[in-house]
């Protein structure tokens, strides 16, 4: 690691890219085959689809990616290793220039092909660890299929390549996330990318599996105390989309290199293209194909649906009217947008209100009541499918008499949604920190919303602080430098 902090990803936007629509990272599903039979896939996978991208139109794909100015590339499945031409799809990736990983599950990524696709120039190696042997192997649906991840993983990390475990969490593991760190640490992980179960697919007929809403008061303060342990450990921890948002802990999810870092609303479709195996293009991969599917690059050129459909173009322009619920009054309204498409869409059948976001979850505790959410109806057979939940808000047990007198304490102090600047780029409304409580706040506040303390006062003792550290660090090298000058000579 060099000594200005770790690597950048390839796929980290600039806002240069927002504002001319680069859709600098894409996901694609290169095949819907898959070894596994994972309860929470939201894809279903397992067969191949009855018309995949031939050798042909991939790797022309691949070459009209790099003309668009895409810089990542991560391949999924299904399993992408089960796709005979892969090795073939990874070499035009690196051919040009374009980072290339895969994300599996590793039940049958032999040696023969990790050096295959080493040799093909893959770089990075992303391997799906849900819990110990276990759990792992109960939530995959495949007994041993936990060893094969790990066994995966260390291989990988013995090739060279960028090594990341990914978590999908949900109600079976995420009590045992610090025994997964442990895990993956030991076999070589460098990053850690965690993710909620979402309502889709297989998980919404074993939606058991699924966090209920109030739970975000449990793990967020748990994910906080990893992310910093793993900090210490080598293993730095990427939260996905859907976990959030504006909490105690916002700067500590998006800020890993030291800048002022939080969420911006859901980039699908602004600069993320998801693929399916036949050709479709959605915004993002995760999306249901009913609801986001914008076309198929073997009918329309892929330049036009990036540039023109209407299903891609729906983040571009999106904005508070469409939210609703307790997203639509929330004070971080307007930069937020509600969150990941992807869940609130999955529960409800449209974005907008998500119900999993720990400020929202600490609101509603303030007053004495929580959510939780109940199936009413199964999702089809099909790919991608959505079914369709209740979102229910009820008193905390034991605390129904707080909960019954209104909590008007509470209410009174919270925080009273802003109206941002109007900003002519395009880009999401920019907050600033609150330097006494750490949470994130408009820039024309004077007292914080969230703490009661005077912002500016504030701001001037971390700028004190800072300048003081800052002459300590320079007193401390010049003594070293002195010091070495002294035993040299």
């Amino acid at each position: 690691m060099s000594l200005d902090g770790p690597p950048r990803p390839a796929r980290e936007n600039s806002p240069e890219d927002v504002r001319l629509r680069v859709p600098v990272h894409v996901v694609w599903e290169l095949t819907l085959a898959c070894n596994l039979k994972c309860q929470h896939c939201g894809s279903r996978a397992g067969r191949a689809r009855p018309r995949e991208l031939t050798t042909v139109e991939s790797l022309d794909l691949v070459r009209r990616l790099a003309a668009l100015g895409t810089r990542e590339i991560s391949l999924i499945g299904g399993e992408a290793y089960l796709r005979p031409d892969w090795i073939e799809i990874i070499r035009e990736i690196r051919r040009h220039g374009i980072y290339c990983a895969i994300q599996t599950g590793g039940r049958a990524l032999t040696d023969e092909r990790l050096q295959a696709a080493v040799e093909a120039g893959l770089q990075g190696v992303g391997v799906s660890i849900d819990g110990p042997p276990p759990v792992h192997d109960r939530i995959r649906a495949m007994p041993g299929c936990y060893d094969s991840a790990v066994s995966a993983l260390v291989r990988a990390k013995a090739a060279g390549l960028r090594t990341s475990a990914n978590t999908v969490v949900g109600a079976p593991n995420f009590r045992l996330l610090p025994d997964v760190m442990d895990r993956i640490i030991g076999a070589g992980a460098t990053h850690w990318q965690i993710q909620l179960a979402v309502a889709m697919g297989n998980a919404v007929d074993h939606d058991d599996l699924l966090l209920q809403p109030y739970q975000m008061l449990e793990l967020m303060p748990l994910l906080a105390r990893l992310h910093e342990e793993g900090d210490e450990r080598g293993l730095m921890m990427i939260v996905g989309n859907n976990v959030g948002y504006f909490g105690p802990y916002e700067r500590r999810w998006r800020d890993h290199f030291g800048e002022e870092v939080h969420w911006g609303g859901c980039a699908a479709g602004q600069t993320s293209i998801g693929l399916e195996s036949d050709g479709t293009i959605k915004g993002c991969p995760s999306l249901s194909t009913t609801g986001y599917g914008a076309g198929n690059i073997l009918e329309t050129p892929l330049e036009e649906l990036w540039g023109h459909a209407d299903r891609l173009l729906f983040n571009r322009t999106r904005s508070i009217d469409e939210l609703w619920g307790f997203c639509r009054t929330c004070y971080y309204a307007e930069v937020c947008r509600g969150g990941c498409t992807w869940t609130a869409d999955s529960l409800f059948g449209r974005p907008g209100n998500n119900p999993y976001c720990h400020y929202r979850a600490l609101q509603l505790e303030s007053r004495g009541r929580r959510e939780r959410i109940v199936k009413r109806r199964e999702a089809p057979p099909e790919s991608f499918a959505i079914g369709e939940f209740e979102l229910i808000e009820e008193p905390i047990p034991g605390r129904e008499a707080d909960a019954a007198s209104g909590g008007e304490t509470a209410r009174t102090s919270a925080p009273v949604r802003r109206l941002p600047p109007v900003r002519e780029d395009g880009l999401a409304p920019e907050l600033t920190l609150c330097r006494d409580c750490e949470c994130f706040i408009w820039p024309d506040e004077t007292t914080c919303p969230h703490c009661g303390g005077d912002v500016r006062a504030a701001a001037a003792r971390h700028e004190e602080d800072v300048r003081r550290r800052e002459g300590l660090l320079r007193d401390l090298t010049e003594r070293i430098r002195l010091a070495q000058e002294g035993s040299a000579g």
